[in-house]
């Protein structure tokens, strides 16, 4: 159950940054609405997030994980912790010459992520000015990604889960501040992403120094184990990074919608990206270490153990959260964001998004704990090949779907190739022999569809019961979002416990929190 555990403390720290990420996406809501300036620093939040979670998060972390864990099992401390610091250094160089080049290039790369936006010139010109402030949160950002795959590797979640906790702190502070500061609303934010990034890489830097790792600095060069790195790693980024390349592909298409289209799926999105980001981010960043050890030391049946626990795992949570945000959908929007500037209509094109993302939600974590088994076995080629067919499906339902559906349409589209993508990752792992699922989970799954779609259907009962709380004051309805989340996940946590599909043993498990694994050498932080 070590899994169970680690996983909960990923994910612990994870829903505590996206609460206050809900919290700072409120007052977003609330001070910069769904206009021009809205879509315009949005999308100069997500350009450098994007790359984040391709090249750093994604890719870099994929690759990094199974070599050093590799490097730790059967070479020791020096040779893992000499490959950490030439990983370090070629990281460091790449990302100071990717930012120059492309600040210089900002104007072309607008036109490529945001073209919709020529047609509004003062929008464009902001998009380009705001992107410029907030891409040097990549540098910092991405090697605060491989600080915490270090600590990882050695089963010290706490501190890369956490980390998120200061960006969100800092954005609260600039979005608070923005009058003092003298800036707009919209540039005040772009700051406070910036120097978020700074903030969080000293945070991680003293997170190794407290387990003992001093990452030493050490002149750029093309090991054998770079070599490696980067022969992982370039397929990776497209394989790891599906996501957000749909999410990429989402904002180009929706950049040719009337204003406030971006908008929407960026406040539907964030809401959605709650279980997604908890459950899909905890399971995967458990998952791989465990699963890259077992392997290396042959033990094939406890790695195939280890990837049902995650699956069933998934589907625990998944199952019943995909199904809660369709069934209340308008109220959680209404609650968490109808204040200010974020009024009825902006709040119902985003409850529409909210549904169409939401159908996708279990299929985007379920790949997260599937493409661990490729990466786990330093097999990256096919995840490369599946995503570029679920990036076609995507690509062919935007563009089918945005013409009668709008915004709508391009939301469904990402969780039709969400489940195109997962269904062919299973398939062809059944194919291989690497899935196996074994008598527990066959006969955990269908109680755990059963439990979520009646505390669904009673939600959805419950909301519809109400029709007047989106007429009521914002302290009614945030109380009104918070008894039917808070009753929905009582009810089904209690037909879960009633069916089979969880047991108490399983719940006392998970709230253990697990050992360490500390370096050679070194002691364990208190």
């Amino acid at each position: 159950m070590a899994l169970l555990r680690s996983i909960t403390t990923v994910g612990g720290y994870t829903l505590m940054s996206r609460l206050l990420g809900f919290f700072r996406d409120m007052l977003f809501a609330s001070t910069l609405g769904a206009g021009p300036a809205a879509d315009a620093f949005f999308v100069a939040f997500k350009f450098p997030n994007l790359f984040r979670r391709l090249f750093a998060e994604g890719a870099f972390s994929v690759a990094f994980v199974p070599i050093f864990a590799g490097l730790l099992t059967t070479a020791g401390e020096r040779p893992a912790r000499r490959f950490a610091e030439e990983s370090f250094a070629a990281l460091l160089a790449v990302l100071v010459v990717f930012v120059c080049v492309v600040e210089i290039l900002m104007p072309w790369a607008m036109v490529a992520i945001a073209p919709g936006f020529r047609a509004d010139a003062a929008k464009f010109a902001l998009a380009i000015d705001l992107t410029r402030i907030t891409l040097p949160y990549l540098l910092f950002i991405s090697l605060v990604a491989l600080m915490g795959a270090v600590l990882n590797s050695y089963d010290r979640f706490a501190a890369a889960a956490a980390a998120p906790v200061v960006l969100n702190l800092v954005l609260i502070a600039s979005v608070l501040g923005w009058e003092f500061l003298g800036r707009t609303p919209a540039r005040s934010l772009a700051w406070g992403l910036a120097l978020a990034g700074v903030m969080q890489f000293a945070w991680m830097g003293l997170a190794l120094a407290r387990h003992g790792f001093n990452m030493r600095l050490r002149l750029p060069r093309l090991t054998p184990n770079v070599k490696r790195l980067l022969r992982l790693m370039l397929p990776v980024a497209f394989g790891a990074g599906i996501y957000q390349i749909n999410v990429l592909m989402d904002m180009i298409i929706a950049s040719f919608l009337p204003s406030g289209a971006i908008s929407y799926l960026y406040y539907a999105d964030r809401v959605n990206q709650l279980p997604l980001g908890v459950i899909g981010i905890a399971v995967a960043t458990a998952l791989l270490p465990l699963m890259s050890r077992q392997i290396r030391a042959g033990n094939e049946a406890n790695a195939l153990g280890s990837q049902n626990r995650a699956v069933e795992f998934a589907a625990f949570l998944t199952l019943p959260a995909a199904l809660g945000l369709i069934a209340a959908a308008q109220p959680i929007v209404s609650g968490l964001f109808g204040r200010g500037a974020f009024g009825a209509q902006t709040q119902e094109a985003t409850a529409l998004a909210l549904m169409a993302f939401a159908i996708g939600l279990p299929a985007h974590v379920q790949v997260k704990v599937l493409a661990t088994a490729y990466f786990a076995r330093e097999d990256t080629a096919t995840p490369v090949k599946v995503g570029a067919l679920a990036l076609a499906v995507n690509l062919a339902f935007n563009l089918a779907l945005m013409g009668p559906l709008g915004h709508i349409g391009i939301a469904l589209a990402t969780s039709i190739a969400a489940w195109v993508n997962a269904g062919l990752l299973a398939w062809l792992l059944l194919r291989r022999g690497r899935l196996q699922p074994d008598a527990r989970l066959r006969r955990k799954l269908p109680r755990i569809a059963l439990a979520s779609a009646v505390m669904a259907g009673a939600v959805a009962g419950i909301v519809h019961g109400f029709p007047e709380a989106i007429g009521w004051n914002e302290s009614m309805r945030f109380g009104f979002v918070v008894a039917v989340v808070a009753g929905g996940g009582l009810l089904y946590a209690v037909l879960a416990l009633i069916g089979g599909a969880v047991t108490l043993g399983e719940l006392r498990t998970a709230m253990r929190r697990p050992g360490p694994v500390a370096p050679t050498g070194s002691s364990s932080p208190g």
